[in-house]
């Protein structure tokens, strides 16, 4: 099992800053996706950012130059998101997100964090 906890969450204003992060912990593998995520409409969850354990990264277009994405490995991982220039759009509970298998030859197991606030006003 995994326990993701995510932390960072927020009030801030239009164009400030903010920074998420999450600590993964349990039994974990050495591949696996690591990535954020966050509340869309009718309960959807749209991808925000991610990073693979061999660095790769993948934002959403809407972020895209305003958040990064950083992670660190050890006996825990940890999962940041830098975001900037933050908008009213930007409004919504974030979810940290980890998916992780033993090897190449199987499936991805998914786990999700209990998500974050992140608030934007005007």
């Amino acid at each position: 099992q995994v326990q993701l906890v995510e932390s960072g969450g927020g009030a801030v204003q239009t164009g400030e800053s903010l920074t998420l992060s999450c600590s993964a912990s349990g039994i974990l593998f050495s591949f696996d996706v690591m990535g954020w995520f966050r509340q869309g409409p009718e309960n959807t969850r749209e991808m925000v950012a991610s990073i693979a354990s061999d660095g790769t990264t993948n934002y959403a277009d809407s972020v895209r130059g305003r958040f990064t994405v950083s992670r660190e490995d050890g006996t825990k991982k940890s999962l940041h998101l830098q975001m900037t220039s933050l908008k009213p759009d930007d409004t919504s509970v974030y979810f940290c997100n980890y998916k992780q298998r033993p090897n190449e030859f199987v499936s991805f197991r998914e786990f999700w964090g209990r998500g974050t606030q992140v608030t934007v006003s005007e």
